[in-house]
């Protein structure tokens, strides 16, 4: 009984790979446009689209089939119209360079647009010049990988993101460059996704933007030279490892901004030369572990509205100011981090410092308060004034302490 439905089965999966049809596409070839190639395809069928440049905007997907670019095709919506519409189930879509869509606010026109959709692959693919480059709307279980970017957006108000996913659940976001749009990738009400091996750089607004988008992971990405790094905002259940938050700078520019975000872990990421590497406002039990924070101007700003964030085993390094706080009240916990500031002793050899370390400097409390104030940077008298602080804490709050600082940076 198993050996003949196994034969069954054999013979049925032939059956429909016969009925199956590579539909060529091409000035050379039976079809000369795209869209007669899918009026003509059947679910299931592969069109191969040969070497040109097609204007033939926007090209609706609405069956489910395998397109491939042959030597890079490219798709033109002419700046007038969307280029790609997807709009049927397990779809792939790979080798094409897809550019010049038309520009609309009301309409969110996309370079690659999928609607409502699922199991979706869109690869290996160049996007230049568009309004939104790729948009994910509805969609579940789709892929965005390998692809190529590209904008030369001037301001927020007329330019789109590159990645943009909306109400979508189980996404996959992997090894795409993104360079010059709003921003980068942008989740809203986007749950249980993956954002692996991006790199958004010399972005307008953000290089990662995320709001309402719970249970998500992003982790290998670089984020370099954007107007700021990432902002999450309200959100929960966010894992962000192994990134790097580099020369995001400019007037109150971060790296990462942690808004109303509970219940994350920023674990493991590289901030280098961030005007703030990270700022939290309204975070609440969040822990942040074994991270560099190097060479930024602000290392972290903890606004007073935070509670129970747990800040630990960090390295804290060649940062103008390593924290600072706009309050009196601290509730967050600093644990055994390294800060290349501290000029305690470890006579037990423990590894552990035998004097807390008071990270937040007066002149930061000051700065807080009172931003031109920054003009004394360097002066003799704010030397002077973190010393005495130091010895005889009277203005920042006591609780914004290190109890046990480690003496030697850690190996991350």
């Amino acid at each position: 009984m198993n050996r003949f439905f196994l034969v069954f089965i054999f013979f049925i999966s032939i059956f429909y790979d016969l009925k199956s049809r590579s539909l060529q596409v091409g000035s050379q070839h039976p079809f000369k446009s795209i869209k007669s190639a899918l009026e003509s395809a059947n679910n299931g069928d592969t069109l191969l689209v040969y070497a040109g440049t097609y204007k033939e905007s926007p090209i609706i997907i609405d069956k489910k089939v395998t397109i491939i670019g042959i030597e890079r095709p490219v798709l033109d919506g002419e700046h007038q119209y969307e280029v790609v519409s997807i709009k049927a189930d397990s779809v792939f879509f790979t080798g094409f360079q897809v550019q010049n869509s038309g520009v609309s606010s009301i309409n969110d026109i996309g370079g690659i647009k999928v609607y409502d959709r699922r199991y979706v692959t869109i690869q290996n693919n160049i996007l230049l010049n568009n309004f939104f480059a790729v948009y994910l709307q509805y969609s579940r279980h789709c892929l965005v990988k390998d692809n190529i970017i590209t904008s030369n957006a001037q301001d927020e108000q007329n330019s789109g993101n590159g990645i943009h996913c909306w109400k979508s659940d189980s996404l996959q976001i992997i090894a795409n460059r993104i360079e010059g749009h709003r921003d980068g990738i942008y989740f809203e009400f986007v749950k249980e996704s993956v954002v692996w091996r991006n790199i958004a750089r010399n972005n307008i607004r953000y290089g990662l933007h995320f709001m309402f988008s719970h249970k998500d992971s992003y982790f290998s990405n670089i984020f370099e030279n954007n107007g700021a790094g990432i902002a999450v905002m309200y959100t929960k259940h966010v894992f962000m490892a192994n990134n790097s938050f580099i020369n995001n700078t400019g007037d109150a520019c971060y790296g990462l901004l942690l808004k109303d975000i509970s219940d994350s872990h920023i674990i493991g990421n590289r901030f280098i030369g961030n005007t703030i590497a990270m700022f939290l406002e309204g975070a609440n039990r969040n822990k942040i572990s074994k991270n560099v924070i190097q060479e930024n101007g602000w290392g972290m700003k903890v606004q007073a509205n935070c509670e129970d964030n747990h800040i630990y085993e960090n390295n804290f390094i060649h940062n103008t100011f390593d924290v600072a706080t706009n309050g009196t009240l601290v509730m967050s916990y600093f644990k055994e981090n390294y800060w290349d500031k501290y000029e305690g002793y470890d006579l037990d050899r423990d590894g552990l410092g035998d004097i807390p370390y008071h990270p937040l400097s007066v002149y930061s409390y000051v700065i807080e308060q009172n931003p031109i104030s920054m003009l004394l940077f360097r002066s003799f008298m704010v030397t002077l004034m973190d010393r005495t602080e130091r010895l005889i804490p009277s203005v920042t709050p006591e609780a914004f302490v290190d109890l046990t600082p480690v003496v030697k940076p850690y190996k991350l």
